[in-house]
């Protein structure tokens, strides 16, 4: 089963910063719901597998224990991990960073880049190694930006604006995909990114 989650676009496969932080918050969650499910499982079942003889937990313990601190803690403790995480994945403002356009249409994406190099279509060139942002927005419907391999996704929407910071561990081919139901050509909207040694983007 675990064969699966390595695959070009599993998020547990991670090859950036990004991705490794939300490959991490993924495997808190499982950890976490899988705690409560054990814990909520074991106060159910408490009453039928106790003997009788047994001196029984007092049900005020079990209410405020079991119902009240216990998922509190651990969802707590979720939260805060999802709000690092979130945190990681926003920009920074940092003028010196890599700022790409990403402009989305049914069904494709066009790249447009700082530096004046040409406009690439469904294939963004990047540096491996540095963090750069994408700045996404769309020419008609929804769409969604998305590389899983290297971050979340961001919401192509007309007429705004959204931007995502990613960095790419090395370089690499990473695939993308539309992940926002957007007509019939949707399957097809997927675009690949491309990171390079700084020195050779082409």
């Amino acid at each position: 089963m675990l064969a699966g989650c390595d695959t070009p676009l599993s998020t547990l496969a991670p090859a950036g910063d990004s991705a490794s932080a939300i490959a991490v918050l993924w495997w808190v969650m499982l950890v976490g719901a899988t705690i409560i499910f054990v814990g909520v499982l074991g106060a159910a079942l408490y009453p039928l597998i106790r003997r009788r003889t047994a001196a029984a937990l007092p049900e005020k313990a079990l209410l405020v224990g079991g119902g009240l601190v216990f998922p509190a803690v651990v969802l707590l403790a979720l939260l805060v991990s999802a709000l690092l995480v979130g945190d990681r994945l926003s920009p920074r403002g940092e003028p010196e960073i890599l700022k790409i356009e990403a402009v989305a249409e049914r069904w494709a994406w066009t790249f447009r880049y700082p530096d004046g190099r040409a406009p690439t279509r469904d294939v963004l060139h990047v540096p491996a190694g540095a963090p750069f942002e994408v700045h996404v927005t769309s020419r008609d419907v929804i769409h969604s930006f998305w590389l899983p391999r290297l971050g979340g996704k961001i919401d192509a929407i007309p007429g705004q604006v959204n931007v995502i910071r990613l960095q790419v561990a090395e370089p690499g081919v990473y695939r993308g995909q539309c992940a926002e139901f957007c007509g019939v050509g949707h399957a097809a909207m997927s675009f690949t990114l491309q990171a390079h040694d700084p020195g050779d983007i082409p």
